[in-house]
């Protein structure tokens, strides 16, 4: 029986305390599964897993030892995939559960559950407390987290979707990120959602708060107790680095490392865009970008080796370490 901090990764069970410099939101495939299916002239399997792994043996090479990957059902999952890719880099993937929805729940859970025309209990919440307990899809690899997501507005879709995973938090105390708009402040949103269902917003990653300057906002999301995700660098179109970095050192500064997780939100591959596009309008999207340009330019602006080692060391071990373990 494995003890209270052990994280279940990909390749199997590791210690919360080994899981070393963490990049806690970075995705290694974002496909539109049935697209995919449909349009074979678009996907070359052999090609993508050999991609796959020589973009994350580049990661691993910076000295990065996880990732944490929040792909979950709506954003083409397949751990069997992963697995494939991570038997040839040394690395520790942590895989999600939950669902990625920014308006309804998926048509397979439209018509049972709470509020619907059949009723019943919530299967969502169950199908995320079997991928945490017992393992994704029969591959017996386990989940290690719970994802959920909220854009400009909650829809009653989206916030089915975020109480299913408060819930599963409950029965099992895995943590939570959500996908949220730093723009439209949806954070505070999420965290009053989680909170009403008894969260503890001290196991929520707001994601994607790194897309804002607005540093009242920001501090409003730390004060509710959550992390902040800061975990989109490389997405200049949506803010420009020097502005995530002057951000970052500004909390820094206010004594909030610990609040903060890094990361890009990075994909090895993401079929949202035709190829190239990624690359032209974001060419710093990758997944070492962080280690090459961003923490250089974070120390120079005054913020210490002990503070990058609380975001990226300290913070993901707290993350996945269950109160009182």
């Amino acid at each position: 029986m494995t003890s209270p901090s052990t994280v279940h990764t990909v390749r199997g069970p590791v210690a919360a305390d080994d899981l070393g410099t963490v990049l806690m939101h970075e995705h290694v495939f974002v496909l539109s599964e049935e697209f995919r299916r449909s349009m074979p002239e678009t996907w070359d399997e052999e090609e993508r897993v050999a991609d796959a792994v020589t973009r994350l043996k580049a990661l691993a090479a910076t000295g990065v030892t996880t990732i944490v990957d929040p792909t979950v059902i709506g954003l083409g999952r397949d751990v069997v995939r992963v697995a494939l890719v991570n038997e040839q880099v040394d690395l520790h993937v942590i895989a999600a559960t939950g669902i990625y929805t920014l308006a309804d729940v998926p048509d397979f859970f439209r018509y049972h559950g709470p509020g619907t025309m059949l009723g019943g209990p919530e299967g969502m919440t169950d199908l995320f407390v079997r991928e945490l307990d017992q393992g994704i899809a029969g591959t017996g690899i386990r989940a290690s987290f719970l994802k959920c997501a909220i854009e400009a507005e909650l829809t009653p879709g989206v916030e089915r979707v975020m109480r299913a995973v408060a819930r599963a938090h409950l029965r099992t105390g895995a943590p939570i990120t959500v996908h949220t708009n730093a723009a439209a402040r949806t954070g505070l949103t999420a965290q009053e959602v989680l909170r009403d269902e008894g969260v503890d917003l001290g196991a929520v990653v707001i994601g994607h708060s790194g897309d804002t300057d607005d540093l009242d906002y920001l501090h409003r999301l730390i004060d509710n107790g959550s992390y902040v995700g800061m975990d989109r660098f490389g997405l200049d179109v949506l803010l420009p680095a020097d502005q995530r970095v002057a951000t970052v050192a500004a909390l820094a500064h206010e004594g909030l490392a610990d609040r903060m997780v890094l990361s890009h939100d990075a994909s090895c591959h993401i079929d949202w865009f035709p190829p190239g596009v990624r690359e032209a309008i974001a060419p710093n999207w990758h997944h070492t970008h962080l280690h090459d340009q961003v923490l250089p330019a974070l120390r120079r602006s005054g913020v210490t080796e002990e503070q990058i080692t609380t975001m990226l060391v300290d913070n993901p071990r707290r993350y996945f370490t269950p109160p009182g373990a």
